[in-house]
C-alpha cells in the first residue's frame, strides 16, 4: 500500500523559515511529479510547488522566491523550504505525488495526510 508521510510544520513567527518534508513508501514503481499543497481555513486548497522527477520546478507567484522546491528520487521524498514566511502563509499544507504503484500501469494521485504551518505576526 502506498503512502505519503509528511513531516515538519509547527508554528513561527513572521520572517522565519520552516522545512516541510514528504516521504513515498509502500510498492512504488516509479513516480513522477511531487508537489505541495496548502489549504488555509475557508479557503480552496491551491498549488504551492511542483517538481518533475528530472527536477523542473513550478511555483505560485505567492511563493516565489521564499519557497524552494527540492527531491531525493532515491528516497522517494520531496521536501519544502519556507523562508521569509507571512501570516498568510499560514494552512495545511498537503504533499502530492503522481506515481506508477508496482503491478500497476497507470500514474494515480496519491496525497499526504496534510500538516499545520502557522506563522504568527
Amino acid at each position: 500500500q502506498v503512502q505519503l508521510v509528511e513531516s515538519g510544520g509547527g508554528l513561527v513567527q513572521a520572517g522565519g523559515s520552516l522545512s516541510l518534508s514528504c516521504a513515498a513508501s509502500g510498492s512504488i514503481l516509479s513516480t513522477n511529479i511531487m508537489g505541495w499543497y496548502r489549504q488555509a481555513p475557508g479557503k480552496q486548497r491551491e498549488l504551492i510547488a511542483t517538481i518533475t522527477s528530472g527536477g523542473s520546478t513550478n511555483y505560485a507567484d505567492s511563493v516565489k522566491g521564499r519557497f524552494t522546491i527540492s527531491r531525493d528520487n532515491g528516497k522517494r521524498t520531496v521536501y519544502l523550504l519556507m523562508n521569509s514566511l507571512k501570516p498568510e502563509d499560514t494552512a495545511v499544507y498537503y504533499c502530492n505525488a503522481d506515481l506508477i504503484p508496482f503491478g500497476g500501469v497507470r500514474l494515480i494521485s496519491y496525497w499526504g495526510q496534510g500538516t499545520q504551518v502557522t506563522v504568527s505576526s
